[in-house]
C-alpha cells in the first residue's frame, strides 16, 4: 500500500514526535510512505525575528494563507526546505529510516503556475484583487523521481515549494501538495495529520463523511480545516479511495487512522 501523509506544522513545532516515528517504522515493513510537511508557524516566528512582518489573506472560499512576496518567499524557503525538512529527515534517520528530503525545486519535483492575481476578502468583508506574489498552483508532479526513490526503499520528505514556468520558487499549499502527489501516484490512502482529532461540526466530531456531503457543510467549516476538506474533495474526485484527517499526536497516529480507530474518514461511498 502507498500512503501519502501530510504533517501539519503544529506537530513539528518541537520536532517529529517519537510516537509518530515508531509508527512509521512499523508501517514501512509492509507499506510505502511519502511525507509532505508544513511549518508555517516556524516561518512566521523566524520572519518576525528577521524584522519581516507576515501578512495573511482570506479567499472568498474561506482559505487563510500567507501572502508571499519575494522577501517572504526567501525566508519561507530557508525555514521550510532547510530547518523543517532536515529536522524531519534527521528524526526519521535517527531511528533507522532512510529518508530523502526534497523541495519541489529538486528534479522538477513540483511544477506550478504562478498566480498573477489573488481575490481576497478585506477587513470589511468585501472582495478585492491583489498581486499574486510568489504563490502557485501545482500543475505537474515528477512521479518518476518519487517512484525511483520508493523502489529503492527511500522515504521521501517533501517541502511544499514548487518551481514556476519562469524558474521561480513558489509557495504552494501543503494539503493540496499532498493531494497532488497522492493523485499523481494513485496512492491508496491520503492522511492529513493535524493538531485536532478530525473534523468537528457543531461541536461534535465527525467520524465518517461522504464526498457528496462536503459541499453542504463548507459554510460550517473554519478556516483552519477548509483547505484540508477541499484537498480531500479533490483527491477523492481524482480516484484516491480514502482520505483521513486526524491528529498526529499520541501512539500510532497513522496506524489508528488506517484502521479507522481515529479521525475523520472521507470517502466516495
Amino acid at each position: 500500500m502507498l500512503i501519502v501523509a501530510k504533517l501539519g506544522g503544529s506537530i513539528l513545532k518541537d520536532g517529529t514526535s517519537s510516537n509518530l516515528v515508531e509508527d512509521v517504522q512499523e508501517l514501512l515493513k509492509d507499506h510505502k510512505l511519502i511525507f509532505v510537511h508544513g511549518g508555517g508557524s516556524e516561518v512566521t516566528e523566524i520572519a518576525l525575528k528577521l524584522g519581516k512582518e507576515q501578512k495573511f489573506v482570506v479567499s472568498p472560499q474561506g482559505f487563510r494563507s500567507r501572502y508571499t512576496d519575494k522577501e517572504t518567499m526567501e525566508i519561507f524557503s530557508m525555514v521550510m526546505a532547510g530547518k523543517m525538512n532536515k529536522n524531519i529527515v534527521l528524526a526519521l534517520e535517527s531511528q533507522g529510516i532512510v529518508a530523502v528530503g526534497l523541495s519541489g525545486l529538486d528534479g522538477f519535483l513540483l511544477k506550478a503556475k504562478r498566480k498573477k492575481r489573488l481575490v481576497v476578502i478585506d477587513d470589511r468583508g468585501r472582495k478585492k484583487v491583489i498581486d499574486g506574489g510568489y504563490t502557485g498552483k501545482i500543475t505537474e508532479v515528477n512521479t518518476t523521481l518519487l517512484k525511483s526513490l520508493l523502489e529503492k526503499n527511500y522515504t521521501p520528505v517533501v517541502t511544499p515549494i514548487a518551481i514556476s514556468e519562469e524558474f521561480e520558487p513558489l509557495n504552494v499549499d501543503g494539503d493540496r501538495t499532498a493531494a497532488a502527489i497522492a493523485c499523481s501516484l494513485a496512492a491508496d490512502r491520503l492522511i492529513l495529520l493535524t493538531d485536532v482529532e478530525g473534523l468537528f461540526l457543531n461541536g461534535k466530531s465527525v467520524s465518517k463523511l461522504k464526498r457528496s456531503e462536503i459541499k453542504s457543510i463548507l459554510s460550517e467549516i473554519g478556516q483552519g480545516m477548509s483547505t484540508k476538506i477541499h484537498a480531500s474533495y479533490g483527491a477523492l474526485d481524482k480516484g484516491i479511495p480514502e482520505v483521513i484527517i486526524t491528529s498526529g499526536s499520541g501512539k500510532k497516529p497513522l496506524s489508528k487512522a488506517l484502521n479507522h480507530k481515529r479521525g475523520t474518514v472521507i470517502s466516495n461511498e
